[in-house]
Formats: structure tokens, sequence, C-alpha cells
């Protein structure tokens, strides 16, 4: 079982470099298209320039939007004391510093990391979780927050929902515009001029589509890397398998649900998201029974 978890996490490492990559390749193919559009280059300076900005304020800021977003607290020591006791013994097993401890009054079950890197990293809980869990399944919780505080998720999930509300601006932009006149004319595009507009048109509506897509399944893949990553911190999977079956089996909504931050928590905060084929490729996490199945060696029939 561990030689099949190592095997996944450098696969889904590479996927998750060759996706960002992907990403970037975005970016720059959108400003172009743009700035072609609208015959002018300072378009494409101006987006690479502030995808630049966006991803410096996003490396620097995002812990700080993320708890304001949620209402997090800093958690006492006293009120707290097994999620205290818990992140540190987990953070000594994973060689990282005890990142900063908050807490959402929610009795919603659920937990996200956040932050820029090991140094500069915050673990967040609901009340609802603490209350809920034996201390085995708050270990397994707790480690699988690790795990992706010292795979470095935090900032790769922060600059991938940069970067898709980047492509939404533009795309944004773009559309409104459009509307209000401009562009080359029609005997400076040439022949493959307006094939060249509609393929560009096309591009800027599906930007943000394809941005949400690729984020999705950043997410996804982190999520399975993180629970195989906090079960081998804690050699004990089933205290985390048993901690998602328990989160799953609550279906109430985070009273502030974001779409923006969803795919940081453990699980959905929006609630029970099984359904048919199009919730299913819109969902921040993977069905639960299926990390559940991979935890425990499993198949899912």
């Amino acid at each position: 079982m561990a030689m099949t978890l190592y095997q996944e996490r450098s696969s889904n490492i590479w996927r998750t470099v060759l996706l960002m990559v992907a990403f970037l390749a975005i970016v720059v193919a959108i400003g172009y298209a743009v700035s072609w559009y609208f015959n002018s280059s300072a378009i494409l300076y101006v987006a690479i320039a502030f995808a630049v900005f966006m991803n410096f304020y996003s490396y620097w800021f995002s812990d700080k939007q993320v708890l304001s977003m949620t209402n997090a607290r800093p958690a006492n020591r006293e009120e707290f004391f097994d999620f205290y006791t818990v992140a540190e013994n987990m953070a000594i097993t994973a060689g990282i510093p005890t990142p900063k401890l908050y807490v959402i009054a929610d009795p919603s079950p659920n937990a996200f990391a956040t932050g820029r890197n090991e140094k500069h990293a915050v673990v967040c809980a609901t009340t609802g979780l603490l209350a809920m869990l034996t201390r085995p399944e708050l270990e397994g919780v707790i480690a699988h927050e690790m795990s992706h505080i010292k795979n470095n998720d935090i900032l790769l999930m922060t600059v991938a929902v940069t970067l898709a509300g980047f492509l939404a601006i533009i795309a944004d932009l773009f559309l409104r515009m459009s509307f209000w006149g401009g562009g080359r004319d029609s005997n400076d595009r040439g022949g493959g001029g307006g094939l060249l507009m509609i393929v560009a048109l096309v591009g800027i509506v599906l930007a943000p589509i394809a941005a949400q897509l690729i984020q999705l399944a950043i997410s996804r893949r982190r999520e399975y890397l993180a629970d195989a990553s906090g079960a081998l911190l804690t050699r004990y999977p089933e205290g985390l398998a048993s901690a998602l079956a328990k989160i799953d089996a609550d279906h109430q909504p985070m009273a502030r649900s974001n779409h923006a931050t969803a795919h940081l928590f453990i699980e959905d905060p929006f609630g029970d998201q099984k359904g048919n084929w199009l919730n299913s490729l819109f969902a921040t996490h993977p069905p639960t029974r299926d990390r559940i199945a991979a935890l425990l060696g499993t198949k899912v029939s």
C-alpha cells in the first residue's frame, strides 16, 4: 500500500506542474488575442503585468484573504486543547513548524489549510468538526491538512484561484469592449482575419470555463495526495477514513460557503454534491467514497 501511495504522490505532482504550465499558456494566449483584436500591444503588456501583480499579492496575503472570507478567528489553546496538541504532534511528525490555528464558529464539520509556505501557514477547523471527531479522527484530518502544507498545495491552489479570476476578468472586459465597438478594421485583418477573430472570441468566452476545470482538476488530485500523505503521517488511515465518513454524512452547508475558497476545504462546504454527471464535473472534491476506498485499499463497486 505504501508503494501505491508514493506512486500516486509522484504522479499527481507532475500532473499539477503540467496543469500550471498550461494555465500560464492560457493567460498569455488570451492576452495576445485581446491585444490583436484591439490592435494594441499595450493590452498584452498590461495583462501580463496584472497577472504578475495578482500572483504577488496572492502569495503574500492569501491566508489573510481566506480567513477574512470565512470569518475565522484565532483558536485559543485552553478552549481548543485537543486541536492544539494534535496540530503540534502532527507538525513534529511532518517535520514542519506548527502552523497558526484558527476556528470557524460553524456546526458544519470541515477544515482547510492556507498560507504561502511551511513557515507562514494556517490550519483552520470548524467548531462542528472539533466537536464531532474523536482524537484519532482529528489526527487524520490535521495530518491531511499538514500534508497540504508540506506538499506546497496551499500555494499551488491559491495561484490557480488567482489565475482563474484573472481570466474571468479579462473575458468580461473583452466582452464589454466588444459591445462598445473597436478592434481592427476588416481591411487590416486579411483573408483569415475573420476566422481568427471568431477563434479569439470563442477562446475568450471559454477561457473562464477552462480555468475553472483546471482549478478543479488540481484540487481533486491534491485531495487524494493529501489523504495518502496524511495516512503515512499517522500510520493509521482508518482514522482519516472514519473522519471523512462522518463529515460526508453531515449534509448541512457551511454558513459562509464561497466558491472562491471551496476547493481549500477537506470536504465541499456546500454540502452534498452527489447527483448527475454535471454536478460531479464541477464538484471541487472527488467522491468521498472513492477517497475512503483509496485509504483503506478497497475497490469501489
